[in-house]
Order: structure tokens, then sequence, then C-alpha cells
């Protein structure tokens, strides 16, 4: 049975999975790539469409990756991207972080990316990561936080945009600041060895500013985060349509930059 308590805020819709599909290990799990070794047993938690947990797979040669995902759909698009590559040791199952349907000890690097922030108990989930991962293995967590997102200028409308999704995240049972949390919740969770560092990422060419302008505005108004919103009373239509603008408008910023703020945990299990 499933424990999870929490919504994924931002679903599954293509402006969603454009993101997504962005990632790569290189980007986003740079602080776990020197601690893989090439027969280690990987499992990924939050695969989503798979990019990241493909590259893992091709890291791990004489090993394995299972990409986990609690929603069946986008597990298709995982093992495109894998069959794509001609990666043949990697795997997808759907499953809940809250109750890992694997035995004990039954993997070497157990790792989550923009995971945490969406569960409905962080420390149950990372407990479960821990009872999963070998002892000595790793347990590696980078989520972003949202209180330490900025960017330049201060477009009109900007700050609209992260007070409503933040309101949205916690409506969903999600933290939204979960970056800042993740060292104290991997010591509630019982981890005594862990290293703490943080990451970005950075958008601030023409290119990048047009790409992640577009996939928020459109995020705004075609996801499942939008209907949330709309739905609870958090904002209406017109609301999120400004937003969206604002977003374009941002993104049309000969100077515009934009930093996600992420914190990163590795735990010695």
């Amino acid at each position: 049975m499933a424990h999870e308590t929490a919504v994924y805020t931002h679903g599954h819709h293509e402006s969603v999975l454009r993101s997504h599909r962005w990632r790569t290990a290189a980007n986003s799990a740079a602080y776990l790539l020197d601690q893989l070794r090439p027969d280690h047993r990987v499992l990924d938690i939050g695969c989503g469409p798979g990019t990241i947990t493909a590259d893992l797979a091709a890291l791990v040669p004489q090993g394995s990756v299972t990409g986990l995902d609690a929603a069946a759909g986008v597990l298709e698009q995982a093992r495109a991207t894998a069959a794509e590559r001609g990666v043949a040791n990697v795997g997808f199952t759907t499953g809940d972080v809250h109750a890992l349907d694997f035995p004990d000890d039954s993997f070497d690097v157990v790792h989550a990316h923009q995971t945490l922030q969406h569960v409905g108990d962080p420390v149950g989930a990372l407990r479960q990561m821990r009872r999963v991962c070998v002892p000595g293995g790793v347990v590696a967590v980078r989520d972003a936080d949202y209180g330490g997102m900025f960017w330049y200028p201060q477009t009109p409308g900007m700050d609209v945009w992260l007070d409503l999704y933040r309101r949205v995240a916690q409506a969903n049972g999600g933290v939204p600041d979960a970056g800042r949390r993740l060292h104290a919740w991997a010591r509630e969770a019982g981890f005594d060895d862990v290293t703490v560092t943080t990451s970005t990422w950075s958008f601030s060419t023409p290119e990048e500013r047009a790409w992640w302008s577009e996939l928020w505005a459109d995020r705004t108004v075609a996801s499942s985060y939008a209907a949330v919103a709309v739905d609870g009373g958090l904002t209406t239509e017109d609301g999120l349509d400004e937003i969206a603008e604002a977003w374009r408008a941002w993104g049309r910023e000969a100077d515009g930059w934009f930093t996600v703020v992420h914190g990163e945990i590795l735990c010695r299990a």
C-alpha cells in the first residue's frame, strides 16, 4: 500500500517533460559521479523519462540500473530513451519510495533527483533508500530550493509566480524549499556520514532564456499545476495567463539571468 500523501505538483505535461528530458548525469548528478564504479547496482528513484537513468547505466557498464517512478506512463518514454541509446543494463518499474519493493541491501547506490520535494514523508523515504542500500553504499539526493531561486531583471509578475508556486506545492503536500532541508532529513533518517554540497542551473543566453521561459509559461497554464492552482482557489485562469506572460517578458530581456540553487547530499549507508 502506498504511503505517499503528496501530489506531484508538475504532472507529466509536455512542458514538464521538456525540462526533464534536458537533464543529464553531468548537469544534474555531477556530485555523485566519482562515487560510481563499473560494477555498481544503482536504483534511480523518480526517474521520469530516463535521461539521467540512461547516463548512469552507461557509467556502470558491468553493473545495472533500475529506474523507478510512481507514474507508469512516463516509463514508456524512459524505456524508449534507453533503447535509443543502446543501453542494455537498465530496467524500469513503478513503485512508491515510501515502501520500496526491494530486499534489504539490494543496491550499491540509491539516487533521487528532484524527488523528495514532492513526497509526503521525505524522512521515511530516506529510511527506505537506506534500507535497500548495501552497508557502505551511497544514498545520493539532489533537490532544488525554490526559496533559493533568483533572477534578473525583476520583471513584474515573476514574484507572483514564485509565491503562487510555493503555495500550490505546499497545498499538494510538497516542500518547495527541500534543498536546504536535505541534511536535516538525512540525519533524522539515521545517516551520520553525510556530505553536503550545492550546485546550480543557470540560464542566461538567448537560447537558454527562450527555452526556460517558454516551458514555464506553458507549464503555468497547461500542466496539472494549473488545475491545482485554479481548482484550489489559489488563483484564476486570468492570473495564470498574467504569470505566463511575465515569464515570456523575462525571457525577452537581453540581460536576463535565472539561477536554480540545489542542495545535494551523499550519505554513506
